[in-house]
């Protein structure tokens, strides 16, 4: 029995949404710390806090419930700081920026899959 209690919708409703499903690595993913991932990218761990509250990087928590980080986190976090600083962004802006770059990279990598190249400009 679950400790958790069911709502009544829940229990009744046909389309209630299935349990997530666990997936394990064959081969454990290292994971940063907070500290080990603010040091590498070069800022105070408190921003890294305020830039997973935000949305801007992800994060994930461990079992004590601190940050855990992806390898590629640092590279990230150091893009957001560019885009904070560079361009004097806040916070809105550089979530929208991030994520059309990250649409104009799945873009390009469709384009290179297709034999496509992005260079050519289709209006000549």
């Amino acid at each position: 029995m679950s400790d958790r209690p069911v709502d009544a919708r829940q229990a009744s409703s046909p389309t209630a949404p299935a349990p997530a499903r666990v997936q394990y690595a064959i081969v454990p993913v290292p994971r940063l710390s907070l500290q080990t991932a603010a040091r590498r990218a070069g800022v105070h761990p408190d921003l890294v806090r305020r830039f997973v509250a935000l949305g801007l990087v992800e994060a994930e928590r461990d079992a004590a419930g601190g940050l855990v980080f992806e390898p590629t986190a640092p590279a990230a976090l150091a893009r957001v700081q560019r885009l904070r600083i560079g361009l004097c962004l806040n916070y809105a802006s550089i979530g929208l920026v991030l994520d059309l770059l990250d649409r104009i990279s799945l873009l390009e990598a469709a384009l290179r899959r297709a034999g496509t190249r992005s260079e050519t400009f289709p209006w000549t």
